[in-house]
């Protein structure tokens, strides 16, 4: 476990966060003001569309997790489960930390968000992770 110490000198130069998503979800936060293009004409979004290859969503999320200036990485759902599942998954670092975010066209799912099952049987247990991760709607109401 890492102490207060070492995780606040890990953030002390952090200030950034990294999107990676669809176009539309990319604009919406480039319109927030959270772009940025430094000196060497590395961004800190990547658009990714039908036709990008996963070894460029690879590339871009190992680009995001080694930049030295980003706090927070924040994935569309969507292209968390088709593409870099299995790099969120072994990212065991605090920082930067990963959330997975809903798009437009496809809505959250806790089920599917890696992190959450991680927190859930971490807070409830392997066997009762699953069933605390349901829709609030899925469970019954006492």
């Amino acid at each position: 476990m890492a102490t207060r110490a070492k995780i606040l000198k890990q953030s002390e130069n952090k200030n950034l966060i990294a999107v990676i998503g669809d176009e539309d979800t990319v604009t919406g936060f480039l319109l927030t003001g959270i772009g940025e293009r430094n000196h060497r004409g590395e961004t800190n979004f990547f658009i990714v569309d039908d036709a990008t290859p996963q070894s460029a969503i690879e590339e871009a999320f190992q680009r995001f997790l080694s930049r030295q200036d980003i706090a927070i990485i924040l994935v569309t759902q969507k292209i968390a489960d088709r593409e870099i599942k299995h790099l969120i998954s072994s990212h065991d670092d605090m920082l930067p930390a990963i959330l997975e975010i809903p798009s437009k066209d496809c809505p959250y799912d806790p089920e599917k968000d890696s992190i959450m099952q991680r927190a859930a049987r971490q807070l409830y247990g392997a066997d009762r992770a699953e069933t605390e991760l349901k829709a609030p709607s899925a469970k019954k109401v006492a």
